[in-house]
């Protein structure tokens, strides 16, 4: 795992673009604040540079850097879920401007993995989280499901949990209004 962290560490400095396991699904990740590493991202997937993709960080606290507003509720949400759950904030500060929503708001989920956790620790930024898949294909249930085209297209595979053949989920989308307001977007 080690290994991992420095090879990703090294790519992600450097404007690059990794395929990681993260607490749900294998993702596509980059530098979430430098612009020309997501749109790569957007590249390799084939995907509307319209939609945004969400970020992960390694604890709560780190939410408030990326967000205007950080409602009550967001801590209370993050402090009892028991499984991954991306929360959307209505408004995103200090990211790179093509990973934002056309109405501001960001998906920013707190990582449970103890891999993702020491990487983004490290690497002291978020980094983005989309599911290695081409755009509008079924995101991969664990590595063996990546398309080559994926794998060929990235600067560093991670090796930790390649060999894994449990199939994993995304994770719950919960979208956070101005005024506190709660929608569910998936279970």
């Amino acid at each position: 795992m080690k290994e991992d962290i420095n090879g990703a560490l090294e790519v992600l400095r450097s404007g690059g673009v990794i395929l990681y396991p993260t607490d749900t699904i294998w993702g596509l990740g980059c530098d979430a604040t430098s612009r020309e590493a997501v749109d790569r991202i957007y590249r390799i997937k084939g995907r509307d540079p319209n939609k945004s993709m969400l970020v992960l960080v390694e604890c709560p606290a780190r939410v408030e850097r990326y967000v205007e507003d950080m409602p009550d509720i967001a801590w209370d949400l993050i402090d009892i879920t028991n499984k991954p759950l991306t929360i959307i904030y209505h408004q995103a500060k200090n990211l790179a401007e093509n990973l934002v929503a056309a109405d501001g708001s960001i998906g920013i989920r707190v990582v449970q993995d103890k891999f993702c956790q020491q990487l983004i620790s490290r690497f002291k930024k978020p980094i983005v989280s989309t599911s290695a898949n081409q755009a509008n294909q079924p995101a991969p249930g664990n590595f063996k499901e990546i398309d080559q085209k994926i794998i060929d297209s990235v600067d560093y595979v991670i090796k930790w949990r390649q060999n894994e053949t449990k199939k994993s989920s995304p994770s719950a989308i919960i979208k956070l209004g101005p005024g506190g307001e709660v929608e569910v977007i998936r279970e």
